[in-house]
């Protein structure tokens, strides 16, 4: 609700002297109410006069207590501004009341407003209802917004969207920016009204236009997502722009992400690092979680774990889960606060609550390894369950494989196939080389060495050493491809690079014997002895006999 106070000095343009301040002073000294009234434009304005607030509150008073309405209305607003006199709203809603009962708008629009906030009077939808509305039929703008916002919000009447659209209609053709604001915004919404784009970016531009950041922020986010309006990320810009200088929290945030992202504007992590600490000084919670992602990366900032914890610490302990899941992962990992697996635990809990993926997922594993919380594999397989059905890959492999080796659940094939193929179909190279196991042993899939290739294969290609290894038999031995040493030794190798024991043997073997590769003693004990020291024994016994000859 707003608050209209007209400034004394803009009382003038309403006040006509028609003669010199000479006259008025003596007009004013034999008691005419309107010299009187005059006069104390003239000392607050210091026009003919040198100025005084205190002699304008002077004749004020004698003006307002000859009836004066516009001298009453006056003296309430110094009142309730405290200007050449001690604030007091109580005095300013004694001189409004007399100047409403004499129907001024002004004072009506004025003392609805202050029964609404309890200013000086008790607090009373009602009585703020039926000044406003005294005002609102006089056609002030103001109050017509005010007794919409009322009607909208059903505070001291029953609530009605027709209403309040009634109200904010007329206020908006007045040209009042806050109800041309409500109007488009009602219209974007279709909230009380058939949604309309073309009167909601009507309605909206007509508010934007005179500064109301509200309205600036809404188009801005129309026309980001190209509702209402043809998209346009640098009409977007344009518009958050104009409402985040003006101070508007979620006009900044999403500035700076169009910086961050380069979007309608020049990329600029500096400029997106900017606008997120404007707006994460005013507490806004997307700006502190992103403030603490760019000092975590040091996009934009010099990069510091601290400042991304304190950061995400501000945004998490207002609720934000992806916050929570920052928070957690840093005491997991120790980095910016000191290493605790019980907080961890504690930040991960309340962002699964709240449905975050990552975070049901990490809470899944400290359970599974009883970090930072008492070990219990039915709740791990709980929190993996939120989390893979969200469609998280790595809660859908270890899903998988808790079905698959019956931990935390009944054991089941097919639930374990279910999951490992939801999680290897993203990607996910753990679940791809369970899933190729499983056909191979055609475990809850019919068997098949060329479907067990397959996605051992696309776990290989990114890297991971057990299906390098696996991929590796497979050519050995001719199961699901053409049989090759090459390809063996070609797989095996890299398997091996990476550590794996079981790889290291294998290519020992194969270079013992000669078999896809020249054979050479050397690198066969070479590679049988990294497989011993990891304690392969059948490496160790065969690297002891080639030693000992």
């Amino acid at each position: 609700m707003k608050n209209m106070l007209l400034t004394i000095s803009a009382l003038i343009t309403v006040l006509s002297y028609g003669q010199d301040i000479n006259t008025l002073t003596e007009k004013a000294n034999k008691g005419n109410a309107e010299a009187q009234c005059k006069l104390g434009v003239a000392y607050d304005k210091g026009e003919g006069v040198a100025q005084s607030s205190e002699k304008a509150v002077y004749w004020w008073r004698k003006s307002a207590e000859q009836g004066n309405a516009l001298a009453q209305y006056i003296l309430g607003n110094v009142y309730y501004m405290g200007k050449g006199i001690a604030k007091s709203y109580e005095e300013a809603v004694y001189w409004w009341t007399k100047s409403a009962e004499q129907g001024n708008t002004d004072a009506q629009n004025n003392l609805g407003n202050a029964y609404y906030n309890g200013e000086g009077v008790s607090q009373s939808y009602e009585q703020a209802v039926y000044w406003l509305t005294k005002s609102a039929e006089q056609g002030d703008a103001e109050a017509q917004h005010n007794l919409g916002f009322l009607y909208y919000k059903g505070e001291g009447v029953a609530q009605s969207y027709k209403k309040a659209l009634f109200w904010f209609q007329k206020s908006a053709e007045q040209g009042d920016a806050d109800a041309q604001y409500r109007l488009g915004n009602a219209y974007y919404e279709g909230e009380g009204v058939a949604q309309s784009p073309e009167k909601a970016v009507y309605w909206l531009t007509k508010s934007a236009e005179q500064g109301n950041i509200h309205a600036q922020y809404v188009l801005g986010v129309a026309y980001l997502g190209g509702t209402s309006v043809a998209q346009s990320y640098e009409k977007a810009v344009y518009w958050y722009q104009k409402s985040a200088e003006q101070g508007h929290a979620k006009s900044q945030v999403l500035l700076g992400a169009n910086y961050y992202r380069g979007e309608g504007v020049a990329q600029s992590y500096e400029k997106a690092v900017y606008w997120w600490r404007k707006s994460a000084n005013q507490g806004d919670v997307y700006a502190q979680y992103h403030l603490g992602n760019a000092y975590d990366k040091g996009e934009g900032v010099v990069q510091s774990y601290e400042k991304a914890v304190y950061w995400w610490r501000k945004s998490a302990e207002q609720d934000n889960a992806d916050a929570q899941y920052h928070l957690g992962k840093a005491y997991d990992e120790g980095k910016g606060v000191a290493q605790s697996s019980e907080k961890a635990v504690y930040w991960w809990t309340k962002s699964a609550e709240q449905g975050n993926t990552a975070a049901q997922y990490h809470l899944g594993k400290a359970y599974d390894e009883g970090k930072g919380v008492a070990q219990s594999s039915e709740k791990a397989v709980y929190w993996w369950t939120k989390s893979a059905e969200q469609g998280n890959a790595n809660a859908q492999d270890f899903l998988g494989l808790a079905y698959y080796f019956g931990v935390g659940v009944a054991q089941s094939y097919e639930k374990a196939i279910y999951w490992l193929r939801k999680s290897a179909e993203q990607g996910n190279a753990r679940a791809q080389v369970a899933l190729g196991t499983a056909y191979y042993y055609g475990q809850g899939v019919p068997q098949s060495y060329e479907q067990a290739v397959y996605w051992v294969r696309k776990s290989a290609e990114q890297g991971n050493a057990d299906a390098q290894y696996l991929l590796a038999l497979a050519y050995y031995k001719g199961e699901g491809v053409t049989q090759s040493y090459e390809q063996a030794v070609y797989w095996v190798r890299k398997s091996a690079e990476q550590g794996n024991a079981d790889a290291q043997y294998l290519l020992a073997l194969a270079y013992y014997k000669g078999e896809g590769v020249t054979q050479s003693y050397e690198q066969a004990t070479y590679w049988l002895g990294k497989a011993c020291e990891q304690g392969e024994e059948e490496a160790c016994r065969m690297f002891n006999k080639i030693k000992s000859k």
